[in-house]
């Protein structure tokens, strides 16, 4: 699968990228990540690569213009399973099954949204979707980029090396959250761990694990 990542900062990425899991992913030739300029898409005989503007009707900040952005993905769309989102805080409420659904694309381009926003036409006529990571304000869409390309990579076949991992962890089934864990040593500061998962009893283990499961929503 290829990310396509449309910033003005296309070097914030570089350290979480080359780092564990989506370094490995990258390797293996599973993804591949492509943060994308979005000034090299102004126009040409602007010296300032000017990639925003006043907003019509006048207020606060800036707006990041249509036209480099469409620039931008009628250059980099080139796969046939290509979809385009915009992250926005209008946007549909990101949720596990979201990132399921969307590991069917082969192209994902994302566009990262900054100052006090994107011009509308944006969502109204290029985004194929828009996404919001939770009911709150950020000052950029790269770190909503950053979750959505961790969040598709670990579930790509032959990513995370235990499948089974994937399939019981918290939000795999809808509603429910993962049980708890926990690892040597038995105890510490008086803090045990439950009796029942030293016992050996496969059975028990797995009655007790389902019973501690959460549902949410």
């Amino acid at each position: 699968m290829q990310f396509n990542i449309i910033t003005i900062f296309p070097d914030i990425f570089e350290s979480y990228f080359e780092k564990a899991m989506i370094k490995r992913a990258q390797e293996n030739k599973i993804i591949e990540i492509k943060p994308v300029d979005l000034r090299k898409y102004t126009d040409k005989n602007d010296p300032h690569k000017s990639i925003d503007d006043t907003p019509y009707g006048g207020g606060a900040g800036m707006v990041l213009k249509i036209e480099p952005i469409y620039k931008a993905l009628k250059s980099i769309r080139r796969k046939k399973k290509s979809r385009a989102i915009l992250f926005s805080a209008k946007g549909k409420q990101l949720k596990q099954a979201d990132l399921k659904r969307l590991t069917k694309y082969d192209q994902l381009i994302m566009i990262c949204g900054r100052y006090e926003g994107v011009d509308n036409r944006v969502a109204e006529h290029l985004a194929d979707e828009e996404i919001s990571i939770g009911n709150y304000v950020l000052t950029g869409g790269e770190i909503p980029a950053m979750v959505l390309v961790d969040g598709i990579t670990r579930l790509l076949p032959g990513v995370l090396g235990n499948i089974e991992s994937a399939e019981d962890e918290s939000f795999a089934k809808k509603n429910e959250l993962e049980y708890p864990q926990y690892t040597k040593p038995e105890e510490f500061k008086a803090w045990k761990v439950p009796d029942v998962l030293l016992s050996g009893h496969h059975q028990k283990i797995k009655e007790w694990r389902e019973r501690q499961k959460k549902k949410i929503g």
